[in-house]
């Protein structure tokens, strides 16, 4: 118990010792007068001073811009003047008073121009049994010598300039089964030459010997 006195003491024994100080510095300003010399300072008028604030100068700003020019209003839009013109009145119109069915005549016709037909070829002569160089002998059909028939033909043997045959034409027949022969013949004849070609007309007879 009287320990924890003993150290709370100890604590304000400080604080104490201050307030005695503060008395002890009180009293000896109030006998030597210390005081009065402070508030006679106090009573002092104090001068006061208004600073200005230094203000910066305004940064360099662009030149302003030129005032717009000032168009002139473009004149009032003044209409022309109508002028009216008087258009003539139409011509009357004819009227047909009869009316006709017929048709009119009709006009010449037209002529149409036709280019003259080429000349038709000339066709080289004929000649009939003429004599060849070499010129076989149509043969006897077996199918006719078997069935009794006899017959005739008449070919065309149709002969270059160089005495080539060409063509063989049967222009008549007593019966088709001498045709073929006819044809296989006449095509191996052979003739002289000559300036131009011709037709050799020939005809061949076929009979039966008894």
């Amino acid at each position: 118990m009287e320990y924890a006195q003993q150290r709370a003491l100890g604590r304000q024994a400080p604080g104490m010792a201050i307030v005695i100080g503060l008395h002890v510095i009180v009293g000896y300003a109030l006998v030597t007068g210390l005081a009065r010399r402070v508030v006679e300072v106090i009573k002092q008028p104090i001068e006061t001073k208004i600073i200005e604030e230094v203000k910066k100068p305004p940064p360099d700003l662009p030149p302003p811009p030129p005032p717009p020019k000032l168009q002139a209003p473009p004149p009032p839009f003044i209409p022309p003047p109508e002028i009216q013109i008087q258009t003539p009145p139409p011509p009357p119109q004819e009227t047909i008073a009869t009316v006709t069915n017929v048709k009119p005549p009709p006009g010449p016709a037209p002529k149409v121009y036709a280019p003259p037909a080429p000349p038709a070829p000339a066709l080289p002569a004929v000649r009939k049994e003429y004599k060849a160089t070499y010129c076989p002998k149509p043969q006897f059909p077996r199918q006719a010598i078997q069935h009794g028939i006899n017959g005739s033909v008449t070919a065309w043997v149709h002969v270059t300039p160089q005495g080539a045959v060409t063509d063989v034409e049967i222009k008549r027949s007593s019966n088709r089964i001498f045709d073929r022969e006819v044809i296989r013949a006449m095509s191996e004849c052979k003739y002289a030459p000559e300036a131009v070609g011709f037709i050799g007309e020939y005809e061949i007879n076929f009979q039966l010997k008894d």
